[in-house]
């Protein structure tokens, strides 16, 4: 895990649908993220961590 995985985690739990748009753009993994901080803040974390850190 370098540097640049760890401000991405940061970003992501600040704002996560940010952080996985700026490792995916808008694809699906956005979207979904989006989609989980609309219904819940703390699941928009959990997804978008996980979805940064699954490579």
């Amino acid at each position: 895990m370098g540097a640049a995985t760890v401000v991405e985690i940061l970003i992501a739990i600040l704002l996560p649908p940010l952080g996985v748009f700026l490792k995916f753009g808008c694809s699906v993994e956005f979207w979904v993220c989006l989609i989980l901080t609309l219904l819940g803040y703390i699941p928009g974390i959990i997804y978008a961590v996980y979805a940064i850190t699954r490579e």
